[in-house]
């Protein structure tokens, strides 16, 4: 096998500050990518996002009588903020498809669109003189910076511009400086090699013209959502153990987290904890010089709450912003449980550029004339099934179910009739014995064409001939990937890596792409069939994984986590890798450039065959397992 090799040209942005195209011109994708299709004809990708679908804005006295929303209708806003005069409100909404301000009166009157951008913009917060708002954005570089913008001249600054992810800006009450927290000058964190990372955060000062900048906390723990006192004396926050950072965000695990509400003097550096004992307490703000409200985001106790001993809006709300004299507050409701209950399938999505991007869940594959598309679906607990429907969402059918096991990551042949797929205990355990089985595309006549320890993720050859499918166990011998040719049931070796995952063999039949655990780092790579010049695709920090192939076998679709988090990690729900973005690349991994740009856990699924599109050429053709 020879050496690995790594493109000769690499994009992208990570907390170390890896250099990226502006995403203002990467999300126009070259036309190149569609091929010979049609102009008007957009190329048709299946993502899975993991994100509410609905978040409706209320407002309630500080004690939570008296609430009512805002605004009506299934939108999808959050965020709010209320003016220093207590009439107007800020908040983010994905209403016209991507993440951006807006403000309104308090009763959801005169409602205007501040800021207009396929990037992310949110968490806006008003200057102490309400003419201006701080926000973070991901304009120009794919991570979060803080900007302001003067209301009256519409004037954008870029405070920060620096690497890495800032959120959650705050000014003091004089207005000569912005709070935030940022993850700056750290790396990926995890437990080595498991895909989900934890979050480590300080709290900054900086001046609005971005001079001045002063870190107040060492980044020990994570400290999050910075807020002043009204004399402008201390900042007050929450923080918890770094690792917690992750499971705060997973939904049924939250509830067992706990983290603190904490003041720090801006002066002498000194820290006052207000709070003890368990619980996940989040978004701290000062209502007086002495009272302080937060929010216990999870268990028996969620909802708002207060150092003085009182209680507020009960249940799962999210992100409170209270009023300047503490008698009222705003906040979401629907985020959490929105998130549990998904999108719809083939519901279309914003982002996506060239490329026309639905939701669809989890594993699917279109047939390869793309009128049906195989996918995986809960069954009963813990069980998954296969099943197919047309590609307008029609006609769906389950075609394998086993009790007790889980099937799933369907691929179809090349010549559409049969569907072949993994059957396993558990994917993401260690030395379960999995099969490769394969089913007629009509749920017939299902068999058992291989097993193995971990034995997942087949796919075909182009010419029908062989499989690539993954092997995970503890032993040596038991791992990497393997290559099985259906005529004869061999088996062979292609990887004997611990972590070679998620193989796809591309359509043209000279490499075979997939996700591997090497240099400390989860990246996508490419091998020829014969085990033979074996090169990295992907270098950017942190996960690149889930390629796909496109129908012509010039492009990969994969996830990457290089643009970092977007927000404070607590603060997601039920997502276990919120900082998850579609990018796509050529074969040889050039022209790597995202195609969506937000906040929730997106990854990837299906590409859809496209007329336009040529289709490749196998050297050589197999009629099941008889090459000709």
């Amino acid at each position: 096998m020879s050496n690995v090799t790594d493109p000769a040209t690499q994009t992208g942005t990570s907390r170390q500050g890896e250099p990226m195209r502006r995403l203002s011109k990467v999300l126009l994708l070259l036309s190149a990518i569609c091929g010979a299709a049609a102009a008007t004809e957009k190329p048709r990708l299946l993502i899975q996002r993991i994100a509410p679908t609905v978040s409706a804005l209320y407002m309630a006295n500080a004690d939570g009588s008296g609430e009512r929303r805002i605004f009506n209708g299934a939108t999808l806003d959050y965020n709010a903020a209320l003016s220093p005069d207590g009439k107007w409100i800020l908040f983010t909404s994905d209403r016209a498809g991507s993440a951006d301000i807006y403000r309104a009166r308090i009763d959801g009157a005169s409602l205007e669109r501040l800021t207009d951008n396929p990037a992310y913009d949110d968490q806006a917060a008003w200057s102490p003189d309400g003419k201006s708002i701080a926000f973070v954005s991901s304009r120009g570089s794919g991570s979060t910076d803080v900007w302001t913008l003067d209301l009256g001249s519409r004037r954008l600054h870029n405070v920060t511009a620096a690497a890495g992810g800032d959120f959650r800006p705050s000014w003091s009450p004089d207005g000569k400086w912005i709070a935030f927290s940022s993850d700056r000058g750290t790396h990926v964190e995890r437990r080595a090699p498991e895909w989900e990372q934890s979050h480590r955060t300080s709290l900054y000062l900086v001046h609005p013209d971005g001079s001045g900048l002063r870190r107040l906390t060492d980044g020990a723990q994570f400290a999050g959502s910075p807020r002043w006192s009204p004399d402008g004396t201390r900042i007050v926050f929450y923080q918890l153990a770094v690792p917690d950072t992750h499971w705060a965000r997973e939904g049924g695990l939250d509830a067992a987290v706990s983290s603190q509400i904490v003041s720090i003097d801006i002066a002498s550096g000194a820290r006052h904890e207000l709070t003890a004992g368990r619980g996940l307490k989040i978004s701290p703000q000062f209502l007086d010089n002495q009272r302080v409200g937060y929010l216990v985001k999870a268990g028996p106790e969620a909802g708002l709450a207060y150092t003085s001993g009182e209680r507020g809006p009960r249940g799962e709300l999210r992100n409170p912003r209270w009023s300047a004299d503490g008698r009222h507050v705003v906040y979401d409701r629907g985020t959490a449980e929105s998130v549990r209950v998904g999108y719809r399938a083939m519901q279309p999505l914003s982002g996506g550029g060239r490329f026309n991007l639905e939701h669809f869940g989890r594993l699917a594959a279109f047939s390869p004339d793309g009128a049906r598309i195989a996918f995986s679906e809960p069954a009963d607990g813990p069980d998954w099934a296969i099943s197919v429907m047309d590609a307008d969402g029609r006609n769906g059918k389950r075609i394998y179910y086993e009790k007790g096991a889980a099937a799933m990551a369907p691929r179809w042949s090349p010549d559409g009739q049969q569907i072949v797929f993994g059957v396993s205990g558990g994917f993401s355990s260690r030395g379960i014995t999995g099969r490769i089985v394969e089913i007629n595309a009509d749920g017939s006549n299902p068999r058992v064409l291989t097993t193995g320890v971990g034995a997942a993720f087949p796919s075909f050859s182009p010419d029908g001939g062989r499989l690539v499918f993954r092997v995970w166990g503890k032993a040596d011998g038991e791992r990497g990937l393997r290559i099985l040719t259906l005529a004869s049931g061999a088996v062979s070796r292609l990887t004997e890596r611990d972590y070679d995952t998620f193989p796809g063999w591309s359509p043209r039949g000279d490499l075979i792409a997939f996700t591997s655990w090497r240099n400390d780092d989860f990246d996508i790579y490419t091998v020829h069939p014969d085990g033979t010049a074996l090169r990295r695709l992907t270098t950017a920090p942190g996960n690149d994984a889930h390629s796909s192939w496109s129908p012509d076998g010039a492009w990969l679709m994969f996830a990457s986590s290089r643009l970092g988090f977007k927000d404070e990690s607590p603060l997601s729900d039920d997502q276990s890798q919120p900082y998850g973005e579609i990018f796509v690349m050529r074969a040889d991994g050039s022209g790597q450039r995202p195609l969506t740009d937000n906040q929730w856990e997106d990854g990837p699924g299906a590409w859809a065959p496209s007329p336009g599109l040529p289709s490749p050429r196998p050297s050589a053709t197999v009629e099941r397992g008889h090459r000709k």
